[in-house]
């Protein structure tokens, strides 16, 4: 699976609002300095997770963006599903390929992206953000 630069910067954005103790929106230009992405890009990625509705935005002065849910609540598959899925099964057309091999191929595809999208479904933001080095990671406990 590759995840393109705009989702990993969204799961990094993500990360830095899951990590906030204020309830205070934060500036797109602190997130995009802390995190070393640039600021113009990122603000496209934030003003896209708003209308997925997973951030809240709020202009003015103090004025910035914080998790419309609680990190518990926000699963890495609810981020890639904001932008281009990353994870829908494609295969190019193979005129040569019988169409019972091109079928199974297809069904093994399927089923490899319901297992990955079941496995991110799994894995909220505070599960990434935990401080704690010895908890048990969520993913491999299954």
């Amino acid at each position: 699976m590759k995840v393109s630069r705009t989702v990993a910067y969204a799961l990094h954005a993500m990360l830095q609002l899951a990590q906030t103790d204020s309830k205070t929106p934060v500036p797109c230009s602190q997130l995009a300095c802390e995190g070393k992405m640039p600021e113009r890009f990122l603000l496209q990625i934030l003003r896209n997770l708003v209308t997925h509705d997973l951030l809240l935005s709020t202009r003015g002065v103090d004025g910035g963006y914080t998790l419309l849910h609680r990190p518990e609540e926000i699963t890495l598959i609810d981020v890639l599903d904001a932008f281009e899925n990353p994870l829908t099964p494609t295969m190019p057309l193979l005129a040569t390929l019988p169409a019972a091999t091109e079928e199974k191929l297809k069904k093994a595809l399927s089923r490899a992206t319901e297992l990955a999208r079941s496995e991110l479904s799994r894995l909220s933001l505070a599960d990434l953000v935990c401080t704690n080095v010895d908890e048990p990671d969520p993913v491999v406990q299954a």
